[in-house]
């Protein structure tokens, strides 16, 4: 019996998903990088680019290999996927790079939020490598490999929905509206989608995605206390010796 998952091939629904992934890339960098940059106000170490070139080219890798799959073009789809994990270790290790010197940076002024952030930033790279990990794994069940690999996306795009609070600084609790709810709205979308092309959610989105909303819940409501501060404050001591 062919899997009813496999159906969506030929659908939009993924190549959409990941430009508007651009979209929220450029309106959410925009503000603190892109623009800084073209002004000459921005002056930042290379590994700062590096990740920021690696997060963007993930982004765009996502859209290749969606329309790549909806052209039935698998072969080029495989040899780009083996850029996958290397690619995704890249951004890891330029995340942390940067996530510390923007704590050394803001430390004075900001004190423990500044590590605590650097908590968070490690621990949401990691679960990005993780999810690309378990896709990567399960890349022999298309309907698993897709959905693992878009949720890696929306991991990664959180820190852009993060940064649209800055074109609506009316908006409270924007650690709640940007970083959580929006950040992570494209699984409630997918999963809709799921159950109303296919009668269905997939388990990615029944079970590996809430856990990993539930992780950022944690992140929000613990921020700069308890075990995440702790964990923060050693993390840049290590990382800066």
């Amino acid at each position: 019996m062919a899997n009813p998952w496999l159906r969506d091939r030929a659908t939009l629904f993924y190549t959409g998903f990941g430009l508007a992934g651009i979209v929220v890339v450029g309106f959410g960098f925009g503000v603190t990088y892109a623009a800084p940059m073209v002004r000459g106000t921005f002056s930042a170490p290379w590994y700062i680019h590096l990740h920021g070139a690696s997060a963007f080219a993930w982004v765009l890798s996502f859209i290749a290999q969606a329309l790549l799959v909806r052209k039935q073009r698998t072969s080029i789809h495989r040899q780009i996927g083996q850029a996958a994990l290397p690619l995704s270790l890249v951004v890891w290790t330029s995340g942390i790079a940067t996530a510390v010197w923007a704590a050394k940076r803001d430390i004075v002024e900001i004190g423990t939020a500044a590590t605590s952030a650097l908590s968070g930033t490690a621990t949401g790279l990691g679960l990005f490598v993780l999810l690309v990990a378990a896709a990567i794994a399960a890349r022999r069940q298309a309907d698993w490999h897709k959905r693992l690999v878009m949720l890696a996306t929306i991991q990664l795009l959180w820190p852009a929905f993060f940064r649209l609070r800055h074109w609506f600084p009316a908006v409270p609790n924007p650690d709640i509206w940007f970083a959580l709810v929006l950040a992570y709205s494209p699984i409630l979308v997918a999963a809709g989608r799921d159950k109303l092309r296919y009668g269905a959610v997939h388990p990615v989105w029944l079970i590996v995605a809430p856990a990993l909303v539930f992780e950022q819940v944690l992140e929000v409501m613990f921020f700069d206390r308890g075990i995440q501060r702790a964990f923060g404050q050693w993390l840049f001591t290590i990382l800066v010796r």
